[in-house]
């Protein structure tokens, strides 16, 4: 079965939401929402099946891989209703497989993103220890030519100050400050609307995979590369 596209009018729809994000004009177009939200489940289902060629994920269909367009708006300080993008994710399977994979549809800020968005406190500890012991290892992944072209560089939320016990003047102190391991790459709304996207996107997250096993192997195995998980 060939993939999904993203068609035009699941761009349109986010458009015109973003113009008019009140359940009213909602409800007045529920009918476009629904064949917009089945579009993006039938793209996110043949993204899955080409990710599932080169990678082990637990995510068992495109339906539940994307997130509901339903704020939720009890904690936020913009009470608009209805996101005003696509997005969904992927979870790899097995605890030796770690991160995520994660897509944004929306008009002139779509992305694929993945990595590692919330570090439990033990998984940090390790990924702090490996960047201590292993920097160069890290210098040397961060600064490959594909992943600079493909990623530009690596993203996510850091710390003001040192983590407690390193000191001020370590060699890798931009490593060890970060608690977030990101990586991202933005499309235009020409791309996403491409017959091929679907391939475009996967061939991204073909890219994150040496990332994402140098992790999987930091996040599951003890300093003489014994299996710990």
């Amino acid at each position: 079965m060939a993939a999904i596209g993203i068609e035009k009018d699941s761009i349109d729809f986010l458009k015109d939401l973003s113009q008019n994000n009140n359940r009213e004009w909602f409800n007045a177009h529920k009918d476009r929402y629904l064949e917009a939200h089945s579009n993006i489940i039938a793209f996110a289902d043949g993204l899955l099946a080409e990710m599932n060629k080169h990678d082990r994920i637990e995510t068992p269909s495109g339906k539940k891989s994307v997130y509901r367009i339903y704020k939720d708006v009890r904690f936020s300080k913009e009470k608009i209703p209805y996101n005003q993008h696509w997005s969904g994710s992927f979870r790899r399977a097995t605890k030796k497989l770690r991160g995520g994979y994660y897509f944004r549809i929306e008009p002139g800020n779509s992305f694929v993103a993945g990595g590692f968005w919330g570090p439990v406190p033990d998984d940090m500890k390790r990924i702090r220890q490996d960047i201590d012991a292993n920097y160069l290892d890290w210098r040397k992944l961060l600064a490959n030519e594909t992943f600079v072209k493909t990623f530009g560089r690596l993203m996510g939320a850091k710390l003001g100050s040192m983590p407690r016990g390193y000191a001020k003047d370590h060699p890798a102190i931009d490593l060890l400050r970060y608690k977030q391991f990101i990586l991202k790459h933005e499309f235009t709304d020409e791309e996403v609307l491409s017959p091929d996207f679907v391939h475009r996107a996967n061939d991204i997250y073909i890219k994150m995979r040496p990332f994402l096993d140098f992790m999987s192997e930091v996040l599951t195995t003890d300093g003489n590369g014994e299996l710990v998980v």
